[in-house]
Order: C-alpha cells, then sequence, then structure tokens
C-alpha cells in the first residue's frame, strides 16, 4: 500500500504544496508573536532556522497526503 501510495499522480506535488503552505504559516504566525520584528530572522543561525522548518514542512505534507491519498485508494478500491 505504501508503494501505491508514494507513486499515485499528485502525491509528490500535494506534499510539497501542503509543506509550503505549513512553512508561510508557521512563519507568519510566530513572526506575528514575536512582534512582527527583524531579529525574529536574523537570531538564529540561518541553516537550521530555515532548514529545520523545510524539514518540517515536508514532514508535514508527507503525512497529511499520505493519509489523504491512501482514503482515496480505498474509496476507490472499495468501488
Amino acid at each position: 500500500m505504501f508503494q501505491k501510495v508514494i507513486q499515485h499522480k499528485g502525491f509528490w506535488r500535494s506534499v510539497v504544496s501542503l509543506g509550503l503552505a505549513f512553512i508561510i504559516l508557521f512563519h507568519l504566525i510566530k513572526w506575528a508573536i514575536e512582534g512582527f520584528t527583524v531579529s525574529y530572522f536574523t537570531k538564529q543561525d540561518p541553516l537550521l532556522f530555515f532548514g529545520g522548518t523545510i524539514l518540517a514542512g515536508l514532514f508535514y505534507g508527507f503525512l497529511v497526503s499520505f493519509g489523504k491519498f491512501r482514503r482515496k485508494i480505498k474509496e476507490q478500491q472499495g468501488q
């Protein structure tokens, strides 16, 4: 089932788009909590800061997309 899900058309596009949406929303919310100060971006190591959020966003996108496509495939098999 795992191979079938990750090879389904549109799966990886969904992973990237959901991950990107997560990253943007996460940073906007955190930046708003910090008071929209520039130091939000400069006070941390940029590699860890952006690299970590990119990995987290892609992980989030993968989990959500996997569940969505798995449900879609199971519904198609049940028909």
